[in-house]
């Protein structure tokens, strides 16, 4: 009997009656995220019927319709309210959020602190292109300083936000960067944000090349796919590097990776101590 091979994989969690090919552009590094995130369930045995996308709005808000798990389409930003609701109601499901820089960072930027410090059961993905893409190319709260939007044609005034560091700093369980480039190493940390207890988030780097890479002189997305294998960098390494050497370097890999009980965990052993006292006091 033949291996199973990575697209059979992918081809037994879709849902076939949706329309196919997808609505992504040419170059878009969302599907290889999509594929990723398949396996790395996959390889944690995980029955599909106990793994619930939630998936806010935007180019990264579609990719919830194309796999045959529990889905929800959310409205802008409020992806982790929802994934927080679910994980609360039924702490046995995998629940696992995907959303855009834009989503998660700008107007749904208070709902990821406070997933994070909450350290709530849930694994967030976040997509970050740099950019607004579905709505029309504007700046977003991860777009370089510097760069060409709709927004900010003579360039973007705000510093960009540093997911990884945001996350850290609100207390998220497991934080890590990947890019659509180091599949590999990307699927890794999927796999290991889904199994590990607590808020996990994985940042994914992924190229427009249609609203952002052309409005800055990347001309085509093979030409963004060079630069993430150019820049990105192991943590390790990164951090070996004066501060002099760092800029233009991107760090991937595992930035933090505790073990603490997520809250529903915490809630649910404080309401079994509580229902205990209380029946033992009634007698």
């Amino acid at each position: 009997m033949s291996e199973i091979t990575g697209n059979e994989i992918i081809h037994q969690y879709l849902r076939h009656n949706k329309k196919f090919p997808h609505v992504l552009c040419a170059g878009c590094g969302h599907g290889i995220v999509l594929g990723t995130l398949i396996r790395s369930i996959h390889s944690l045995g995980i029955p599909r019927d106990d793994v619930v996308v939630v998936a806010g709005i935007g180019c990264s808000g579609r990719l919830a319709v194309y796999v045959d798990f529990n889905t929800i389409h959310t409205t802008h930003g409020r992806a982790l309210t929802f994934a927080t609701g679910i994980k609360m109601a039924n702490p046995k499901l995998n629940v696992i959020t995907i959303m855009g820089d834009g989503d998660a960072l700008s107007i749904g930027g208070n709902h990821l602190i406070h997933a994070a410090r909450r350290n709530i059961g849930v694994t967030a993905l976040v997509l970050n292109n740099n950019i607004y893409g579905m709505t029309g190319g504007q700046s977003s709260p991860a777009t370089p300083l510097g760069s060409t939007t709709m927004t900010s044609p003579y360039g973007q005034l705000d510093k960009s936000f540093d997911t990884v560091e945001l996350a850290k700093g609100a207390g998220a369980n497991y934080v890590a960067r990947g890019t659509v480039f180091h599949v590999r190493k990307l699927e890794k940390i999927m796999t290991e944000a889904i199994a590990r207890p607590g808020f996990s988030l994985v940042e994914a780097i992924t190229p427009c090349h249609t609203q952002y890479g052309r409005k800055n002189k990347y001309k085509s997305p093979v030409d963004m796919y060079k630069w993430m294998k150019k820049a990105a960098i192991s943590v390790e390494r990164y951090e070996e590097l004066p501060e002099d050497q760092r800029e233009d370097r991107l760090p991937i890999g595992v930035f933090v990776a505790k073990d603490r009980p997520g809250f529903e965990e915490r809630y649910f052993a404080m309401k079994a101590e509580f229902q205990k006292k209380t029946v033992k006091g009634g007698k």
